[in-house]
């Protein structure tokens, strides 16, 4: 075994000469941990190997999770489509959207819950029960005819069990990369842009071949074997560690940098999913025909694989949060731009730009929240940040759905969820100002 796979017991820490020990080194979610860590041994616990095969296994499964995580919900336009032309067709648009903003919300607020959790030491059992729940949720919603069963089905137990899932194991990740943490992170977030295209464009070629329902079970299956994979190769490297406090550490907010990106978050999700929740259905309205609208979010997800990576290896280089603001800012003039496409070539392109563009965030946005803080309290610290980020998630889509509806139109949508997202990096620059004392420099 190579010597970045090795990863020492406690015991070998602590200088225990023990050869039965050496010949057989555990993963630490297997092992007996203590209470009583000093400061130099937690130091060389949190050295991570950067490389391996356990590492990048863990990436593989992380890429198995948002796959059938994110990789599911981005694909919600097809559906917010679906519903309005098909199933709820007397249903308010903004009314719909509450299932998909939900669903979005949900993957975020559950982070409070599963950050603490995964410090103490609970992951693999609830990362299980999660998985049960989200495939069961999908099977349901094969079955759901009115929209309080799809809200409960879709919105409610897709959202929660994906929350319960995404959060430990990006916080996984981190453990086992530090200088290359961009990287991992980026390469985990390219199965959310395959399942990004996947999805919706299955969902165009079988909803014609054997209806909607069998679609939705299809679907089903696919996540079963993914998540399945997943909680195979997903392990911990680090310890569980006793932190003082609860679910909520109100001394991470006496940092000023670590309260401002919070508040940036919740800016940037109040507008980042608007367009890809409703360019579909704007598609139609500009005579973009119904069945290659729903291959516009696939094209934008497509881009967004590429965006993801790029994103991931320019952030090793200049810094997480540098790139995001790049990245970030691109997506708030897109989101302004998109309603102004008038046929379906301007369209395309303002979708593969947004696409590109939007992965960024989703991919980087925890590696900033880690490195405020020290990595045996990294779970509740992101878990923190992901759910108060999850309030702009519930209440973005909707918002722009009523902007819509009042309107009549796309432009104003545009111009609140562009605002939004451009206003939130704005939050960025100064979140990076107040951690390193200048506005630009690598973090």
């Amino acid at each position: 075994m190579p010597d970045s796979e090795k990863l020492p017991t406690i015991e070998s820490l602590r200088g225990i000469d023990s050869a039965s020990e050496s010949k057989h080194i555990l993963p630490y979610d297997k092992q007996k941990t203590e209470a009583g860590f000093d400061h130099e041994l937690q130091t060389r616990l949190s050295e991570a190997p950067d490389g391996g095969i356990r590492a990048w296994l863990a990436v593989f499964a992380t890429a198995l999770v948002t796959f059938s995580t994110f990789g599911f919900l981005n694909s919600w336009g097809i559906f917010q489509a679906y519903y309005e032309g098909n199933l709820l067709l007397h249903t308010p648009p903004s009314t719909i959207a509450w299932i998909g903003s939900t669903q979005y919300a949900l993957t975020y607020l559950p982070a409070l819950a599963t950050g603490r959790m995964f410090d103490l030491g609970y992951f693999k059992i609830p990362f299980f029960a999660a998985s049960c729940v989200l495939v069961m949720c999908t099977f349901l919603t094969a079955e759901c005819t009115q929209f309080w069963q799809l809200f409960l089905t879709q919105g409610v137990g897709l959202g929660a069990s994906c929350g319960f899932l995404f959060s430990p194991a990006i916080v996984i990740v981190s453990q086992w990369f530090s200088k290359r943490r961009g990287l991992a992170l980026s390469t985990t977030t390219v199965g959310a842009a395959l399942g990004s295209i996947l999805f919706p464009v299955a969902a165009q070629n079988l909803i014609p071949l054997i209806g909607f329902r069998w679609t939705i079970r299809v679907f089903g299956f696919m996540l079963t074997a993914t998540m399945g994979m997943a909680n195979m190769f997903l392990k911990r490297r680090l310890p569980p560690t006793k932190v003082r406090g609860g679910l909520f550490n109100l001394e991470a907010f006496r940092n000023k940098a670590y309260s401002t990106y919070c508040v940036s978050g919740i800016m940037i999700l109040l507008g980042l999913y608007t367009e890809l929740t409703y360019i579909s259905v704007s598609a139609v309205t500009i005579g973009v025909s119904k069945g290659f609208s729903f291959y516009i979010i696939a094209i934008a997800n497509a881009a967004s694989a590429f965006g993801r990576l790029s994103s991931g290896l320019l952030g090793d280089k200049i810094g997480a949060l540098n790139t995001m603001v790049i990245y970030t800012a691109i997506t708030g003039i897109t989101t302004v731009a998109w309603p102004f496409a008038k046929d379906e070539s301007q369209l395309i392109a303002i979708a593969i730009i947004h696409g590109f563009s939007i992965g960024a965030y989703i991919s980087l946005y925890s590696a900033p929240a880690v490195a405020m803080g020290r990595m045996e309290d990294a779970g509740r610290r992101v878990g923190m940040f992901m759910s108060l980020i999850g309030f702009g998630g519930i209440a973005g889509p909707p918002i722009s759905g009523a902007i819509c509806t009042a309107t009549g139109g796309f432009i104003d949508t545009g111009y609140y969820a562009g605002g939004s997202i451009i206003f939130g990096v704005a939050l960025l620059l100064v979140a990076q100002y107040l951690h390193l004392g200048r506005l630009w420099g690598k973090f």
